[in-house]
């Protein structure tokens, strides 16, 4: 008889674990790509831990008086999307060094290949790599850990960030190689979702950004409901009517960005929104889909604007998911550190 071989990460928790960096204006694309997924997978019976990376932020410089207020606005911007902290744990990465001790560890496992091969640096640093600090060209590995030190086996990201979580299994095997180990488990990106990557409102061929100088090309999540609609109904569009089949959205981005955000919102598939509208113009859509935005972000931007009023309450929450967080970091960083033969008296 045949031997079955024993699943990938057979030997470990199922976990979730994900981040965003709190430098400022999430938007519409951060909501549909990450902050309802999120919320969403409290429902699956797996434990969630979302974490609000602010070491990650100061690769580049940040005011720090900025950093404070954009790490408590991201903090309110999870908890009014849904994330709930007696469910999941939510926290900022600085309160829990054990991601910045198995970072270092994890910078002596990885190889300078390995990071010269990472876009995000290059699109980051642009013609002025010499000038990037090297925490930018380092991040990567800090990313890694920041997931391997809960031994997560499940990362939600963008498909901007999937070389990353690549990278993160590639250092994982890498230890366990190494040290002849099955310590670190190889964690999957989980890319899921109609609205992965929300568009730009006024170019359809750009991605939804916060970096844009037009206001008009995004949704922001502090956009209150007058604005979200007017937003809607003035996004770029073209003069056709809207196709009875996805295939006829091919060449037309903006049309197909609007068809995937209200599929988004409306937890439908794209075919699904098409099979209502088909056959009519913008004239019809855009008001709809103005109206659905409402429903559903509206009560997200009026959730944050009573958290922020007193950040107490944020400061709370994540100050307690981040003892909850340290209790899962503190022993994998410890056994990492046995592993590696650290002398340890305490």
């Amino acid at each position: 008889m045949t031997e079955t071989a024993a699943p990938l990460n057979a030997n470990f928790k199922p976990r979730v674990f994900s981040g965003i960096q709190p430098s400022g204006g999430l938007t519409l694309g951060n909501y549909l790509g990450a902050l309802k997924r999120f919320a969403q997978k409290q429902d699956e019976g797996i434990e969630t831990i979302y974490c609000l990376v602010d070491l990650h932020a100061i690769t580049v410089w940040q005011d720090p008086e900025a950093l404070r207020r954009q790490t408590r606005e991201a903090a309110a911007a999870f908890i009014a999307s849904g994330v709930d902290p007696a469910r999941s744990i939510l926290f900022n990465q600085s309160q829990v060094s054990a991601h910045a001790e198995l970072a270092w560890a994890l910078n002596c496992v990885a190889r300078l290949g390995w990071m010269n091969r990472m876009t995000q640096f290059k699109d980051k640093a642009g013609k002025n790599a010499e000038k990037a600090s090297l925490g930018l060209y380092a991040y990567p590995a800090l990313m890694a850990a920041d997931i391997l030190v809960y031994h997560a086996t499940m990362v939600p990201v963008g498909e901007d960030q999937k070389q990353h979580v690549e990278l993160t299994r590639d250092i994982a095997a890498k230890f366990n190689h190494d040290f002849k180990v099955d310590f670190f488990p190889a964690p999957e990106p989980l890319i899921e979702g109609t609205a992965t990557r929300v568009m730009s409102l006024r170019d359809g061929t750009k991605k939804m950004s916060k970096s844009d100088p037009s206001d008009a090309s995004r949704i922001n999540l502090t956009d209150d409901a007058d604005t979200i609609a007017k937003k809607i109904r003035k996004a770029t569009t073209d003069p056709a009517e809207l196709p009875g089949e996805i295939e006829g959205l091919k060449d037309r981005p903006e049309a197909r960005n609007l068809v995937n955000i209200y599929a988004a919102l409306a937890d439908m598939t794209p075919a699904q929104v098409l099979g209502e509208y088909g056959g009519k113009g913008f004239g019809t859509f855009k008001p709809a889909l103005a109206d659905l935005a409402v429903e559903k972000l509206s009560p997200i931007s009026t959730e944050m604007a009573r958290l922020m009023a007193d950040p107490t309450e944020i400061d709370q929450i994540l100050g307690q998911g981040a003892d909850k967080a340290d209790a899962i970091a503190r022993p994998i960083l410890a056994q990492t550190y046995d592993i590696m033969g650290m002398v340890r008296s305490r």
